[in-house]
């Protein structure tokens, strides 16, 4: 797939004019997931302790990931399904398109998959001669759209109700649906009666899953429609594409994340659908696959075990980091280029793909730390993103100006006394500028603010003039 990160810059500019972007982002997350969290965390008293127990038993699993794979692997192999290790996102195409190409499939029903949107399954698949149909009602929007996904758990969160009535009145003619509808629930039923059909005459399915139970051979998907049980068990061949982080030690422990992802991704106390999975159809079986394969993707997640990117691979990919981004907020998934837009994409596309094809990215944040604080997780991101920052500074991959601005900066800086004096003058001189009205509409070196809105007027004085006159007039403890 590909990156489109070092337009990032372009794309933010255009999606903070987007209108429609803009009303849908506000009504979805701002007053949706963010709300709805916050009223879920506060009816489990016990809420930091699970966040707590689920990072150790994360950094626990992390230690020990060769043993808790294998461990797995051997599993899935005794109840008669295979397992391949997909080093690439190229191995991991052509692994799939090998099974699809043995099972002399021409139509793949897809479920919900990041870690197939990281691969660019689709697009090998496609290339291979065979139809892939998504099967998640957003997934299945932005194929039709020919778009990537915008966000982990709501790929098509930018997309208005008006918008989807298009592109279902310009695809599902073929199907005999020629009346153009904009009811939601309606807009619902005619996804699900295309999809009905797909769902039967599939030939392979290929789902995610949210985790890996090592003890067990199982795979647990957590879905809100169901279309990944179906994907699973309708077709006669199953695939499940997952990142080797996945895995658990136990079913237990799976208990325990549970608890953790719907709450804090949607504000659920659980997802509709939670289901345990293993191998293939076994005699006595009254649904299943006939073959049942995983694929285990690696895709730079072993460089990032014991690097300073290794507490990214705690991520249960709830999507909280961008509910809660005011940046991400603003200007949608798309902006990021990639599969994994938002904090925790500002972090894992650069480990991924390189800092050099996305070295905008660590910088699109503010560092207010509001996805460190709901990351059911307790990943660093804030940190996260200075490491990259400063990685990306020192490899020359920051711009001239900026570079030049921090050495001026950094000159002043060393030295206390120069600085303070420097900033009191600034001060004087904004303030002075700024006293009429009470505030500034042009600055210079200061357009990216300014271009969109005032900067509000300085104080009239440096906060440490104001700290030592505080300071100063503040009794002794041994008069009062």
């Amino acid at each position: 797939m590909q990156v489109y990160s070092r337009d990032f810059k372009a794309r933010s500019r255009d999606a903070l004019q987007d209108e429609s972007l803009k009303a849908a982002l506000g009504n979805v997350i701002t007053s949706g997931f963010a709300a709805q969290r916050a009223k879920a965390i506060t009816l489990v008293p016990e809420w930091e302790q699970i966040r707590t127990d689920a990072k150790t038993l994360k950094d626990h699993t992390l230690q020990h990931l060769d043993d808790y794979l294998l461990m797995y692997e051997k599993q899935v192999q005794k109840q008669g399904g295979h397992v391949h290790w997909a080093s690439t996102p190229e191995d991991a195409q052509q692994t799939i398109v090998a099974i699809c190409q043995s099972a002399g499939a021409s139509l793949v029903a897809k479920g919900k998959s990041m870690v197939s949107e990281e691969t660019g399954i689709n697009d090998a698949l496609e290339n291979a001669g065979m139809e892939v149909i998504e099967t998640d009602l957003g997934e299945y929007i932005i194929q039709l759209a020919e778009e990537p996904p915008s966000h982990i758990i709501a790929p098509a969160i930018h997309k208005t109700k008006e918008q989807v009535s298009e592109l279902f009145h310009k695809h599902h003619q073929q199907y005999g649906l020629t009346e153009k509808i904009e009811d939601r629930t309606q807009l619902v039923a005619e996804a699900r009666q295309v999809l009905r059909e797909k769902f039967l005459a599939a030939d392979v399915g290929i789902t995610g899953a949210n985790f890996l139970i090592a003890e067990t051979g199982q795979h647990v998907l957590v879905t809100n429609e169901g279309n990944g049980d179906l994907s699973s068990n309708l077709p006669k061949v199953q695939i499940v594409i997952v990142g080797i982080e996945k895995v658990l030690p136990t079913l237990n422990d799976a208990a325990c994340m549970l608890r953790l992802l719907a709450r804090n991704g949607t504000g659920q106390h659980f997802s509709n659908y939670t289901s345990l999975m293993s191998g293939p159809r076994r005699s006595g079986d009254l649904d299943g696959p006939e073959e049942f394969h995983v694929v285990l993707v690696d895709n730079e997640r072993s460089s990032m075990l014991g690097s300073g990117f290794h507490e990214m691979l705690r991520c249960i990919r709830c999507g909280a980091c961008m509910n809660h981004c005011p940046v991400y907020g603003s200007i949608g998934g798309h902006s990021y280029g990639w599969v994994y837009p938002g904090p925790m994409g500002s972090v894992l596309t650069p480990a991924m793909v390189g800092l050099e094809e996305t070295a905008d990215l660590p910088h699109a944040c503010t560092l207010n730390g509001r996805c460190a604080e709901v990351c059911p997780m307790s990943i660093p991101l804030p940190s996260l993103l200075r490491r990259h920052r400063q990685q990306s500074y020192e490899r020359g991959l920051t711009g001239s100006v900026t570079r030049y601005g921090l050495g001026i900066w950094a000159f002043f800086a060393k030295r206390p006394k120069l600085y303070q004096a420097v900033t009191r003058l600034a001060i004087s001189v904004l303030h002075r500028l700024a006293k009429r009205r009470g505030k500034l509409s042009r600055l210079p070196l200061a357009s990216g603010w300014t271009t969109c809105r005032d900067l509000p007027a300085p104080a009239s004085t440096t906060f440490m003039s104001a700290y030592r006159k505080s300071k100063s007039a503040k009794p002794d403890s041994a008069e009062i």
